[in-house]
């Protein structure tokens, strides 16, 4: 386990269930599509995406979180394993949709550009992988130690990178840019309204 993935576990092992609230909305898939989240977590996507007619795989590089997504009330995952987003345990081509919520900008750059191949190696010709990662507009870029550009190191070691909507789709070559957008919205903290943002994408893989 690197230094990054020892810090996520650890998070986990002290605070438990760390996200919360409802999930992203969802695309259409058809029924049965067999598809995999990478970085579960403690299981929020993945309750929701376990109540779709899909063939729902999840992994997470924390034990802990895997654990606790085991335990999630409603979260019936075909497949839930410890497994690293830089080097799948799957055949190639047995996916038809990826998700990625907020997963790869927690990876240094090597790590990153090691789970953009590993999505395009596991999805089948014509399949969808469905990307969200902060981008350099939130609040929160520039905060911490900076460990590479636009990627920033908390106390807790855990790292963020923040995207800009041209470098995540250049990270997803050949696969082919659907669409790419920036969400913006506003959090009030201390009697203060502050930008939150995240790149949106989806990817398809040609057929």
């Amino acid at each position: 386990m690197t230094a990054y993935s020892a810090a996520w576990d650890e998070d986990y092992r002290r605070r438990g269930n760390l996200w919360g609230g409802a999930p992203a909305p969802l695309p259409d898939l058809p029924a049965g599509a067999a598809v995999l989240e990478l970085g579960c977590g403690n299981g929020k996507t993945l309750a929701a995406l376990t109540q779709r007619s899909w063939v729902v795989t999840a992994v997470d590089i924390s034990p802990h979180a895997v654990g606790l997504a085991r335990r999630h009330s409603g979260t019936a995952a075909s497949g839930l394993a410890v497994a690293d987003a830089r080097c799948l345990p799957f055949r190639d081509g047995a996916f038809d949709a990826v998700f990625l919520v907020h997963v790869a900008g927690h990876l240094p750059e090597p790590g990153r550009r090691s789970t953009a191949s590993e999505v395009c190696r596991v999805l089948r010709p014509g399949g969808a992988a469905f990307f969200r990662g902060f981008s350099v507009e939130d609040m929160r870029a520039g905060k911490g130690a900076e460990t590479e550009p636009q990627t920033f190191r908390r106390g807790d070691g855990i790292i963020t990178h923040y995207f800009t909507e041209t470098e995540a789709a250049e990270l997803f070559a050949p696969l082919v840019p659907v669409s790419v957008r920036t969400h913006r919205w506003r959090m009030r903290v201390r009697g203060r309204d502050l930008p939150r943002a995240e790149v949106e994408a989806v990817f398809r893989k040609r057929g």
